[in-house]
């Protein structure tokens, strides 16, 4: 099943302000408990008008998630190839992951609350190739950690332990904030990075 590519929007695209109008509702409402009529109402458009970006609400929700996982894979490799030594390649990661915008926030915490959807096939095809092209991407996430633990077990930075099972412990440490942080809560988003990448290297450490 081939996803479709992404399009230039044009001026007139009303694409970005429904993803955006969607991870506002999805991230502070919840998915289940947004109507998908009052994610058009924000955009102040027709319900029937959504349609023509998204076939369903499930359709935005799984775009959203690859969305947001195109960034953080990104986002990790460029930060990686600015340093040299693996435990400053992982530092850098770590820090790399809590800088983000509120919107970005958002979208983690949906990816992150619905990482179940990823394991069932839809029987829409749109749908299918979206949950396919997100899957592809968690492999390239977990791919890049493994690599960057690999890289620091035979430079002798961390512990000789499966990378595997260590980078999925790492990703688990630092992704698990999300389904609990909330803007201007009683923990910073500063606060819980400083907690984050001091276990991260204490985990790997040899």
């Amino acid at each position: 099943m081939v996803r479709q590519a992404t399009v230039t929007e044009s001026p007139r695209s009303k694409r970005g302000l429904i993803l955006s109008a969607a991870v506002e509702s999805f991230g502070d409402d919840g998915f289940e408990l947004t109507k998908w009529a009052s994610v058009a109402d924000k955009v102040g458009i027709g319900q029937t008008a959504l349609y023509h970006y998204f076939e369903s609400k499930v359709h935005c929700l799984l775009t959203i998630m690859s969305t947001e996982l195109e960034r953080s894979a990104s986002r990790f490799e460029r930060v990686v190839s600015l340093e040299d030594a693996p435990i400053d390649q992982l530092r850098a990661a770590v820090r790399a992951a809590y800088d983000v915008t509120p919107q970005e926030v958002l979208q983690m915490r949906i990816l992150q609350s619905h990482m179940d959807l990823l394991a069932t096939p839809r029987q829409s095809e749109r749908e299918e190739a979206e949950r396919q092209h997100a899957r592809e991407l968690v492999r390239k996430v977990e791919e890049n950690w493994t690599g960057l633990v690999k890289r620091g077990i035979e430079s002798g930075d961390f512990a000789d332990r499966d990378p595997q099972q260590t980078s999925r412990a790492v990703l688990a440490l630092v992704v698990s904030v999300w389904r609990w942080y909330r803007t201007g809560g009683p923990t910073t988003l500063e606060e819980t990075r400083d907690f984050v990448s001091d276990a991260v290297l204490r985990l790997v450490g040899p």
